[in-house]
């Protein structure tokens, strides 16, 4: 395929300071790019354009960054919007629903629990992601968390093994046993992801417990991440920093100390409101974490107990009418925070040399993603692999 111009565009976002207006978000107004061989070749004022083998009109529209999703449980059986009733009536969540998902997953064919995949994956893809992250963590056996990373890798390169979610009930009794099992076999196994995480969190895995499947994961050539302090804090977010992860997920309790040493440390934040929002529990202030120097992104948490959202304009929405968040900065967090969070500079942006992932709008401008929440606003999306 020769270059392809897009031109005509309304409001241009490159998460490229150095870019357009200098901002973060590196806004260029009457723009247009350069794609060629599936990379950003060129970016400027539409004036200035050099000629490309294809043109395309954006007609006015708004193009942003592709959305980078870091943050997914996307492959599971089943379904509890029983328990999402339940909230809504005033239930508070204590994590306890995951073994059902657990339950339903063992017993899904591949062809099931692929074919449900996808479709999530497709939904986020017509909402505009480009990247996603997904985990394993509904199988919590060896074969089936094996199986687990291995139709993940169906769908992207960021695979995160979540053995460490919960304890399953034949391990109830001996929860030792069960950490030794994930960071031994089941580890060995699923040696294939990119990624380990663990639940570390009240009614999930302690600290001690998380390190020590940490550690596994590092050993075996992973890079770490870690959900907490969604329900209490019990030191987690001391624990990311130690190892080092990449990013520390949830973080709807934090303390003082806490915002202060991840706003010192290289450890992304990533904030998930859908979470809040279908949990009816308190939403984290992105605005606390922002002033105090910290990396945020944003992700859907999609998952059949919590935050079964397949939109990240939702996921926007939700940032900059309950956390606090400025529309430019909940657009950045979803992209070149996503990127962060996933340790990529490939992708997120749309400076020179970025991949080609990008979204266009039926809007005139990027605001119109939380202005407008609900609406179904991607009016294409192209990604550099397609």
């Amino acid at each position: 395929m020769g270059s392809r111009l897009l031109t005509n565009i309304g409001e241009l976002l490159t998460n490229d300071p150095d870019v357009g207006d200098g901002s973060p978000v590196g806004r260029v107004r009457d723009a247009a790019l350069v794609v060629d061989d599936g990379r950003v070749a060129w970016v400027g004022p539409a004036a200035r354009a050099p000629d490309a083998d294809e043109r395309h009109d954006a007609q006015g529209a708004a193009v942003v960054p592709g959305f980078v999703d870091s943050h997914t449980h996307l492959i599971f059986a089943g379904e509890r919007s029983d328990e999402f009733e339940a909230r809504m009536a005033g239930e508070r969540y204590d994590g306890g629903g995951i073994a059902r998902t657990v339950a339903a997953t063992r017993a899904a064919s591949d062809e099931h629990l692929r074919a449900q995949s996808r479709r999530r994956w497709a939904q986020l893809r017509a909402g505009g992601v480009t990247t996603v992250e997904v985990k394993s963590g509904y199988a919590l056996d060896v074969a089936g968390e094996a199986r687990l990373v291995a139709l993940a890798h169906e769908l992207t390169e960021e695979v995160t093994f979540l053995g460490a979610h919960v304890v399953p009930a034949e391990f109830a009794s001996d929860r030792e046993a069960y950490v030794s099992l994930v960071a031994g076999e089941m580890m060995e196994r699923c040696a294939g992801a990119k990624w380990t995480d663990v639940f570390c969190d009240r009614g999930a895995f302690s600290v001690e417990e998380a390190r020590e499947v940490l550690r596994a994961g590092r050993a075996r050539g992973h890079a770490l991440r870690l959900h907490a302090n969604q329900i209490a804090d019990i030191g987690a977010v001391d624990l990311a920093l130690e190892m080092e992860c990449a990013s520390v997920d949830h973080c709807t309790h934090l303390s003082d100390r806490d915002v202060e040493r991840l706003g010192d440390s290289s450890t992304v934040v990533t904030l998930l409101p859908g979470a809040e929002f279908s949990t009816r529990a308190p939403y984290p202030s992105a605005r606390r974490l922002l002033e105090a120097g910290v990396t945020l992104a944003l992700a859907t948490d999609c998952n059949p107990g919590t935050s079964y959202v397949t939109s990240m304009s939702f996921v926007v929405a939700l940032a900059v009418r309950e956390m606090g968040m400025s529309v430019d900065e909940a657009l950045w967090s979803a992209t070149r925070g996503g990127a962060r969070a996933l340790r990529r500079d490939d992708v997120g942006h749309l400076g020179v040399g970025a991949r080609a992932d990008l979204v266009v709008l039926d809007a005139p401008r990027a605001a119109h993603l939380a202005y407008r929440p609900g609406s179904s606003l991607v009016r294409e999306v192209w990604c550099a692999d397609e």
